[in-house]
């Protein structure tokens, strides 16, 4: 009888500190993001001045946390064609889309960054250090679904993304 009691007193505080952590890695952080808080407009980098102008998009959905730079994730649509995108916008090099939380159903990471690699979606500079070492990319397809993410420039470190005070 003891040895249940000494294993329970071992397995419940694990199990309630496993349910804990994966509740704030999926859930306790996030906060929906929407188009008319201003600060999330959908934006590319122009090839002429090298500066984010805001494009058309439809149906955003977007999902960010203030605990990771690398948190923000979004699905949308625009009505651009792809052809006019990449002759105006900067394509975006080793594009490599992040996990979303389970619930956020619009975006499947390995799905976007398999179609990146066999050329079924471009990716796009939404905005250069969004963050200190983080880029805002953005994929989108030719029937103009289009996918945001933050990810880390190419060569940054991850040590410099806390910000010191």
């Amino acid at each position: 009888m003891n040895g249940k009691l000494v294993a329970g007193a071992i397995v419940l505080p694990a199990l309630i500190a496993g349910a804990g952590m994966w509740y704030a890695q999926d859930y306790a952080y996030y906060q929906p993001v929407s188009l008319d808080q201003g600060a999330s407009t959908v934006t590319l980098t122009s090839i002429a001045t090298d500066a984010p102008e805001e494009i058309a998009a439809d149906g955003f959905e977007g999902i960010d946390a203030d605990s990771s730079p690398l948190r923000f994730r979004s699905c949308f649509r625009t009505r651009l064609s792809l052809a006019l995108l990449t002759e105006t916008y900067q394509t975006y090099d080793n594009a490599t889309p992040l996990n979303a939380p389970g619930w956020f159903g619009c975006f499947d990471a390995g799905r976007i960054g398999a179609d990146l690699e066999r050329g079924e979606a471009v990716a796009f500079l939404s905005q250069r250090a969004v963050r200190p070492g983080v880029d805002r990319v953005v994929a989108i397809y030719p029937d103009g679904r289009a996918y945001a993410w933050n990810q880390l420039e190419e060569g940054a470190d991850a040590r410099p993304l806390v910000e010191e005070k």
